[in-house]
């Protein structure tokens, strides 16, 4: 939903890249065109299937008529015959050099197969794409590389050519020439049948399950089909196998695959530059040709080729249909009460394509039956499907597979998992229950339900239409918004559905707030518009983005067009499943509502003869939940802004979050967290399930808040702040200051501030007897900030001292007395501080890379949907 939306949802986020993976194949001039195909096992267990070419078979090339005789051809992208139970392809002279997209997904698939990402039928397996050459009597494949460029024009051309050279997939001997058509057949029998990486099965499946190689006595091709502009093989592949998802005795697994080989447009679609300050997938090329005295990375965005059928009406600003329109069919094995609601989902976007100028640009339809369309199949690379799976996992997910020319979105087969419904029912129930008294029961209506699938749907889509996660989106709205009923009812909780801004938590009781969910807004029509807006006259990408830019210009600054990606702890507007302009007001609003929900969960959830599994699930989430908001608000210290710029734009591109809102999360944790929130401990409802792991469970909460919060890379931009900010810096000094009356109240500990305080000092401890530069090799440290894992050399950085002086201070600081394990759990805080600073075990040293202890900014498990 792209996290929980595992999207996007939105969304595995899970982001889409395409992965053009090249075999190779030994040939030999006049070879035969059977390939051989040889497995290799290392001693490490991986297997490897290399092709080779048999040795030149006598009988020659034959007549076509003799070969062929009178088997009819199916006519379409090639004409292909089955012959004696041999396949053949007549490959024809106008598609010689002609670039195909070739994509092989899973028809179906062995029960319990754990392999995330490609464990059902309709998942990707692999796309590559091939280009057919000619060279004398042979018939290669290559497979083109678009990493590098430089325009035909230029004289960097040829250069390029020269190191990059396509690498060859596979060669056949030609069998026949067809004199009617200038085309030659060639025999693709051993290819289909075998096992060649780029259509067989992936690697990360045959390490798992421990394959040496493909059984052919059990493998075979079921169909071939040609049709105009694609050909569809479909096959049955047994790999002989040490483990299984089910049944080891089987020693064997077999799969149902289905490769689509799809004729890329002839003159590629013009390309959109991308632009860091809008939000889409896409895809880099280091160009040599753009004449600069460098090589420059040319990136562009991926979006369908959206081309209006009246150019003269829709330059007048009228809104026109596509020449061809965006379709996507929904899985006849999706249950039926679900289908108008994964429709809606989908034609929702048609309001932001017009914001581009298109009407009916998109839309969701029924799969044909049999009877209506006996060729259509799910698996044809022609259609883009949401694709239903029958499994557990709590997720959905929003792929497109794309032109490596151009960017052209082509077709994208969305992943639905059945149990997503579990998940947004969970979900749904703990963040709006306080408000919303439809959720309070132990199963949602299907009018409730569908209206949930039909915004994931809509969250999946958008990432099928080139829109990656907007994580920075909620933030455009003040939070005390999201407690008024008509600005919630006219523009959901965030401006764009791309956000993970789940269901509105912030509302209270009496705020008379009904909707309570994302839903397509501003960002999302700017970004529509941005990306599939047409420009005629023939102009030129760089010439389309210096009239974007102006577009883009004028709107910097305005919150409800701001763009966040996803993946940096560095910018706390980023974050998953957060509302609102300021996290400390509005987590304060969602543990009230929390403490509103927890007492009534048996009483929600009742079932006349069901155990208490579901009291136990959502007890979890909410402490789940209440997990998020400290996520959200410990962000906030040390975090700094993040607004990318170009140089006609004023204002810095970083800048560190404010001193007064820093000092607020840390007074929020101290209250929120660190003080024992004992309103978690529902004895009543703890005793229907709890075998003695949630007390443990909600110490855990508190240490790993703490931890987080002295995160070294936190740390490292605080110390970064003090240096440039000067006194309107929060510094690592104000931290520990503000943290010692939360951590160490002048009240007696219970037994949660004693687990509390004994995980401070070991926090504060390991600073002292770690080595560790934090660091990771390969990567810049401008990189690994970005992403907010700020490199910091702790050994030589001014943290040391400074622990050690709050060390002595709380030492110092400690009572003495009282009852025997208050007496007891100081005497032992000194002897943990006595250690730490004058250690009797050696100093650990820790190489390229961080220390278990020191956790990273995620609030949370990514689950992209």
């Amino acid at each position: 939903m792209n996290k929980p939306l595992r999207a996007g949802i939105c969304l595995r986020v899970a982001i889409v890249a395409l992965a053009f993976a090249a075999g190779s194949c030994a040939t030999k001039k006049n070879a035969a065109s059977t390939v051989t195909l040889k497995t290799t096992t290392t001693p490490g267990g991986t297997t490897t299937t290399t092709a080779t070419v048999a040795p030149p078979k006598k009988e020659g090339i034959k007549k076509f008529s003799d070969l062929v005789g009178k088997v009819k051809g199916d006519e379409g992208l090639f004409t292909t015959y089955k012959v004696d139970g041999k396949y053949y392809f007549e490959v024809p002279d106008s598609l010689i050099s002609r670039e195909m997209l070739v994509v092989t997904r899973f028809v179906k698939t062995p029960a319990g197969l754990k392999s995330f990402g490609q464990q059902y039928g309709g998942e990707e397996v692999n796309n590559q794409v091939w280009k057919w050459e000619r060279h004398d009597k042979q018939i290669f494949v290559r497979v083109p590389s678009y990493s590098v460029r430089a325009d035909s024009t230029s004289d960097m051309y040829q250069s390029v050519k020269n190191s990059n050279l396509d690498a060859v997939l596979a060669s056949f001997d030609i069998k026949a020439y067809n004199k009617d058509t200038t085309g030659v057949l060639i025999d693709v029998t051993d290819m289909y049948n075998g096992d060649l990486a780029a259509i067989s099965l992936p690697d990360n499946i045959k390490k798992l399950y421990k394959v040496s190689a493909l059984d052919n006595s059990r493998s075979y091709i079921d169909t071939i089909k040609s049709f105009p502009i694609n050909v569809e093989v479909r096959t049955l592949k047994t790999f002989r196998a040490a483990e299984s998802p089910t049944d080891n005795t089987n020693a064997a697994l077999t799969f149902e695959l289905n490769t689509s080989m799809l004729l890329l447009p002839k003159v590629p679609m013009k390309a959109r530059l991308m632009d860091a300050r809008v939000g889409y997938f896409g895809q880099s090329q280091t160009d040599y040709g753009t004449g600069a005295q460098k090589s420059e990375v040319t990136s562009y965005i991926h979006r369908w080729r959206l081309e209006p059928k009246d150019e003269a009406a829709y330059a007048r600003g009228v809104l026109v249909e596509p020449k061809k329109q965006i379709v996507y069919y929904i899985d006849p094995a999706t249950p039926k009460k679900w289908v108008p609601y994964l429709i809606a989902g989908i034609n929702d976007w048609n309001k932001a394509f017009e914001a581009a100028g298109f009407k009916n640009a998109i839309v969701g339809k029924v799969a044909p039956t049999y009877k209506e369309d006996p060729e259509f199949s799910p698996e044809d690379a022609r259609y883009s499907v949401i694709r239903y799976f029958a499994s557990d996992v709590q997720n959905a997910y929003g792929p497109h597979i794309s032109d490596p020319r151009s960017g052209e979105i082509l077709e994208s087969h969305v992943g639905w998992y059945h149990n997503v419904m579990s998940l947004l029912r969970n979900w749904y129930l703990i963040q709006t229950a306080a408000v919303n008294p439809n959720v309070r029961n132990p199963q949602f209506t299907d009018e409730q339900m569908g209206e949930l699938i039909r915004f994931v749907s809509s969250h999946e889509i958008g990432h099928t239409l080139g829109l990656p996660h907007n994580f920075g989106s909620s933030y455009a709205y003040k939070v005390d918004s999201l407690r008024s009923k008509t600005f919630t009812a006219t523009h959901g909780t965030a401006p764009s559905i791309m956000d993970y801004a789940r269901f509105n938590y912030i509302a209270q009781p009496g705020d008379g707030v009904t909707h309570l969910y994302p839903q397509i807004g501003e960002y999302d029509l700017w970004a529509v518009k941005w990306g599939y807006s047409y420009f005629g006259g023939g102009k030129t990408p760089k010439k389309e983005k210096e009239l974007l830019d102006v577009w883009t210009t004028k709107n910097a600054g305005n919150p409800l067009y701001y763009y966040g990606r996803q993946g940096t702890s560095i910018d706390p507007r980023l974050q998953n499943e957060d509302l609102g302009d300021n996290a400390m007001k509005a987590s304060n609003y969602g543990i009230a509502n929390l403490k509103r929900i927890l007492p009534n969960l048996e009483k929600w959830t009742y079932q006349k003869g069901e155990d208490f599994d579901d009291v136990q699930t959502l007890y979890n989430e909410v402490i789940g939940q209440y997990n998020r908001y400290i996520g959200h608000v410990t962000m906030n210290v040390g975090g700094m802004n993040e607004n990318f710029k170009t140089y006609d734009q004023t204002g810095p591109v970083y800048g560190f979050v404010s001193k007064s809102l820093q000092r607020d999360a840390v007074a929020f944790l101290n209250q929120q967290v660190f003080k024992t929130p004992t309103w978690l401990i529902n004895t009543a409802e703890l005793s229907k399930f709890d075998n003695g792991v949630v007390i443990g469970r909600i110490k855990a909460v508190q240490v790993n808040a703490l931890g987080n919060l002295l995160n070294p890379s936190r740390l490292a931009r605080m110390f970064d702040n003090e240096t440039k900010s000067g006194a309107l810096a929060y510094t690592v000094s104000d931290l520990l200051t503000d943290l010692r009356p939360g951590i160490f109240p002048a009240a007696k500990p219970d037994q949660f501030q004693r687990n509390l305080q004994r995980g401070y000092i070991d926090n504060l401890k390991m600073f002292l007897n770690v080595d560790a530069s934090q660091s990771f090799p390969g990567a810049t440290s401008a990189q690994l900030a970005s992403y907010g894992l700020t490199p910091i050399n702790i050994a030589l950085s001014d943290i040391r001292p400074m622990v050690r002086a709050e060390l002595a201070k709380i030492s110092a600081s400690l009572p003495k007395g009282g009852d025997a394990l208050t007496t007891a759990h100081y005497t032992d805080l000194r002897l943990r501080i006595k250690e730490a600073l004058f250690p009797t075990k050696p100093v650990i040293n820790v190489v390229g890379g961080t220390v278990s202890r020191f956790t990273n900014d995620s609030s949370d498990t990514q689950i992209e949907y």
